[in-house]
């Protein structure tokens, strides 16, 4: 296991899953607060969220934008952003956290195509509700509790086909994603034989299988498909350190390739610019380890 030098951190309370910023707005800090503890598997930031990301990435150069996927019985609402000329684009999929496809995550997408790449990012919690919409964190939560893994399988094979049919490249895959959606790139990669590559940040690796997610990543290390690389925190109060360990032994027991990065002293959602939990120097070390990652692995 990788692990970083200690370095200053701002003196913000650890944070994690939050709500996205109109999700936020409707509730009101006293609302905000007070869903917290409905929302099981989740810790939230003290602090209210910023109105938009930190980082805003300019659209100029690329083609990006509000895309339509199919996706078997209904059309699938996305976001796509990809350089403006070329194509057989190197594609990477981008698994949202729990509350919809929101700001921070289309910036993630323009990002990654800044970098050359076609980045897609399905909202496909589309069929169990509006996350956006949800009155407060357990519903949003609720929202992602009702997808089933098979589901989730299906919508991410149907945008890759989008993928291609855009223009991104049949050989170069790879899927990234933030807090349950990290969870969903361990799920997906022990599913498809096709990705190059997969990067976690901060998706769970233990916790309660259902009918609807029969298996936890723990229950998957001896099926994934592709090296994968793990972004966490160590004041992740949702992730213990000891099932990062475990899921790092299993993995190397059943001769995967697994990255792991701790970052000391980062809390869940150490990533996420748009709200308190943002560590500025751990989430640009992580985007650079991603993108020399993902080229290491034949997807850029």
């Amino acid at each position: 296991m990788d692990r970083l030098p200690d370095a200053p951190m701002p003196d913000t309370p650890p944070a994690g899953e939050m709500i996205s910023p109109p999700l936020f707005e409707r509730l009101g800090r006293r609302g905000f607060v007070g869903s917290a503890g409905a929302a099981a598997g989740y810790t939230l930031a003290a602090g209210p969220v910023m109105a938009q990301t930190i980082v805003t990435t300019p659209a100029d150069g690329l083609v990006a934008g509000e895309v339509v996927i199919e996706a078997g019985d209904r059309a699938l609402p996305g976001y796509r952003a990809r350089p403006a000329s070329g194509r057989d684009w190197p594609v990477v999929l981008v698994c949202q956290e729990i509350f919809g496809l929101h700001e921070y995550i289309k910036d993630v997408c323009r990002r990654l195509a800044r970098e050359g790449y076609l980045a897609v990012a399905p909202d496909y919690y589309v069929r169990q509700g509006d996350a956006a919409a949800a009155p407060d964190v357990a519903g949003a939560a609720a929202i992602a509790g009702r997808k089933p893994d098979d589901e989730l399988f299906r919508d991410l094979d149907a945008t890759l086909a989008w993928a291609g049919m855009d223009g991104g490249s049949a050989e170069k895959m790879a899927i990234i994603g933030f807090c349950r959606g990290g969870r969903n790139v361990w799920a997906y990669a022990a599913q498809n034989a096709r990705l190059k590559a997969g990067v976690a940040w901060y998706g769970p690796v233990a916790g309660q299988a259902s009918a609807l997610t029969p298996r936890v990543p723990l229950d998957m290390a001896g099926e994934i498909k592709c090296p994968i690389l793990g972004l966490y925190g160590e004041a992740d109060t949702g992730i213990p350190v000891d099932s990062l360990r475990e899921m790092e032994k299993r993995m190397r027991e059943a001769g995967k390739r697994f990255t792991l990065v701790i970052y000391p002293g980062a809390p869940h959602g150490f990533h996420a610019d748009y709200r308190p939990s943002y560590r500025p120097e751990q989430a640009q070390a992580g985007w650079r380890l991603m993108l020399d990652f993902l080229r290491g692995n034949g997807v850029g």
